[in-house]
């Protein structure tokens, strides 16, 4: 989506792409059942998968890595990708696109840090009410993509 702007300093029209911001959202699988869902400290408020923003020259799977280590403490090994989410409405504060990894912890104890304010281990029967983002319909995916293979 192009933006028209006015340059201040000649008066020129010049153009500012607006584009969506990539994201990823790892799902970190805890024993048979188990995943990990952190607190946010940060609005929007509520439970979510560990995740956040890929920095500029980054892999999606070097993000992905990167914010289940800062988010959860755990050294993680992705296992496939989920799927992309790409709402326009997912996140309430600006357009995001999210690519969703599970994974499983190699190295670490679960630990809240960075924007994580509390972290705790779900099951499909057990998922908090108040999630954050879209990750209630993420989750239904991947429970229900667990369910079909096992």
């Amino acid at each position: 989506m192009k933006q028209e702007l006015v340059c201040p300093h000649c008066g020129k029209v010049v153009e500012r792409y607006k584009n969506p911001f990539p994201t990823v959202d790892i799902i970190i699988k805890m024993g048979e059942e188990g995943i990990i869902l952190i607190k946010r400290r940060n609005p929007p408020l509520g439970w979510a998968l560990p995740g956040g923003f890929v920095d500029y020259g980054e892999s999606l799977e070097a993000a992905a890595k990167r914010e289940a280590k800062e988010e959860t403490s755990l050294v993680v090994e992705l296992l496939y990708q989920l799927g992309a989410y790409s709402d326009p409405g997912r996140d309430p504060r600006f357009h995001t696109i999210t690519v969703v990894f599970v994974a499983k912890p190699v190295e670490g104890q679960p630990k809240a840090a960075d924007d994580a304010k509390e972290i705790g281990i779900f099951t499909r029967h057990t998922l908090p009410e108040n999630t954050a983002f879209d990750h209630a319909q993420i989750l239904k995916d991947y429970f229900e993509r667990c369910q079909r293979k096992g």
